[in-house]
């Protein structure tokens, strides 16, 4: 869908049209996007050709080719569709002229590994592959943009990304919460930036989609592209994020020493609270690489604390059967146990979430006083050093995958589009199609019932105790 105005500008041409019937694809059971909501928007026609044009190792993407939504087809269900997502990748014909373009980079919200993998990649594609010379590293996020509050911008070169691939956090700094759109476009105006690179998760792609709207109001031949940035996995369409795979590395080796230090003490139990507000990626996954945990408590499902098959039942069952217990829980869980607050926001406009795992900690110890058992408990929190650690080698490719990808993007014309990773393909995702939305873990999904196996826990959500 697109929400708010556009531009005559981007009207001119809106990308591939779809004739074939509405796509109905459902998220979380509600949102439901037809075939034109999935079209990507462009500034106009692209009539230079690419500086990529002659080299061999360039395989261009045609602007008809698309990747497809539905991967499988039930069993019975003769129905065919040909929607998809436009396929990323590099263009013959390019809008922007790069002798005369200026690009610039925002990294914002939460850290993840690899930000500056992708910092790197942009400027290694636009500068070195497309020749567009000035770049600029917007600082502290997007206060970087409203000159009243944030600081100078940095002229990014050669010598700056040379090894900051190898690095954890952003070198560019990052920050919550928005900035006025026309303060933003003011800025962008005054400086002559083209393209805008917007790094981060919801929040921020809300914020780009916001600043999107501005220039088309202004008509304004300026492209803003997102690149999906969450530890927690959760963006729609964008199958696996990058930082992802090192967060559960990262944190399969803490649940390891945990699982040690619960076998260790007299009648032990560990609790683990791995990151993942509204989806619980992290902690399904960091459980499924340890196979040690017993219990793993996400925020797809409600689980009842007290009384028979209560999750403080089931942890009774399995410390008088085996004296110990590692439970990981994704920090989002469990809020139903709170009175939430919903006007009590974080400066990203999310409600703010109580601790679920200081106050598992709190409610084990008194269920088995009350019970007349002792038990020690652990309680380990370890998100922040998870975040800030460098990438792995996975993550390392997808960043600069997504990053170049983002480049071409740009440079081809398109606007107010996320790069999504969808059927192991890079795709343009727009803006409006996965703002406000949030993926989470499918309860019937083969990583939750291997969960479910792995752990023996009760099937919470799905009818059965």
């Amino acid at each position: 869908m697109v929400v708010g105005p556009v531009s005559s500008l981007a009207r001119r041409s809106r990308g591939v049209m779809l004739d074939s019937p509405a796509l109905k694809l459902i998220l979380g059971g509600a949102q439901v996007f037809s075939a034109d909501e999935l079209r990507v928007l462009t500034l106009g026609e692209a009539d230079r050709l690419s500086p990529l044009h002659g080299e061999k190792a360039v395989v261009f993407v045609g602007d008809g080719d698309r990747v497809r939504i539905e991967r499988r087809v039930a069993s019975g269900d003769d129905q065919k569709t040909d929607h998809g997502f436009e396929e990323a990748g590099p263009r013959k014909q390019i809008f922007f002229d790069p002798a005369r373009t200026t690009a610039a980079i925002v990294t914002c919200g939460g850290l993840s590994p690899g930000l500056n993998n992708v910092i790197r990649g942009i400027y290694s594609e636009i500068t070195h592959n497309y020749g567009v010379s000035r770049v600029l590293g917007i600082r502290s996020g997007y206060l970087g943009l409203n000159p009243a509050v944030g600081p100078e911008p940095i002229e990014l070169d050669a010598a700056f990304v040379e090894e900051i691939h190898y690095l954890g956090g952003t070198v560019l700094g990052t920050s919550r919460g928005p900035q006025d759109p026309g303060v933003v476009v003011d800025y962008l105006e005054s400086a002559a930036i083209d393209i805008l690179f917007c790094i981060g998760g919801d929040g921020t792609q809300r914020g780009a989609h916001a600043i999107f709207d501005e220039i088309s109001r202004r008509d304004l031949p300026k492209s803003v592209i997102g690149i999906p940035k969450t530890i927690d996995n959760d963006i729609p369409f964008v199958s696996m994020t990058f930082g992802y795979m090192t967060a559960l590395s990262e944190a399969e080796r803490v649940l390891r020493g945990a699982h040690v230090e619960a076998r260790g003490a007299v009648n032990g139990i560990a609790i683990v609270k791995l990151m993942g507000r509204d989806a619980g990626f992290i902690a399904a996954g960091a459980a499924l690489a340890s196979d040690e945990a017993n219990f793993v408590l996400i925020p797809e499902i409600e689980f009842p604390l007290e009384g028979a098959g209560g999750f403080l039942e089931a942890l009774r069952e399995r410390m008088e059967s085996r004296q110990h217990a590692l439970i990981v829980v994704a920090e989002g869980a469990g809020q139903h146990l709170f009175e939430q607050d919903q006007g009590h926001k974080d400066a990203s406009g999310n409600v703010r979430y109580e601790d679920i795992g200081v106050f598992l900690s709190e409610r084990i110890r008194e269920y088995f006083g009350q019970q007349g058992l002792p038990v020690s408990v652990k309680y380990i929190d370890p998100g922040y050093v998870i975040r800030s650690v460098p990438a792995n080698a996975w993550d390392r490719v997808l960043a600069s995958q997504m990053a170049r990808a983002a480049v071409h993007a740009a440079m081809s014309g398109r606007t107010d589009m996320l790069i999504g990773y969808w059927n192991a393909d890079l795709v343009h995702v727009p803006l409006p199609v996965v703002a406000g939305q949030t993926r989470r873990v499918g309860l019937q999904s083969d990583m939750w019932s291997s969960v479910l196996s792995a752990t023996g826990q009760p099937r919470w959500g799905l009818g059965q105790s």
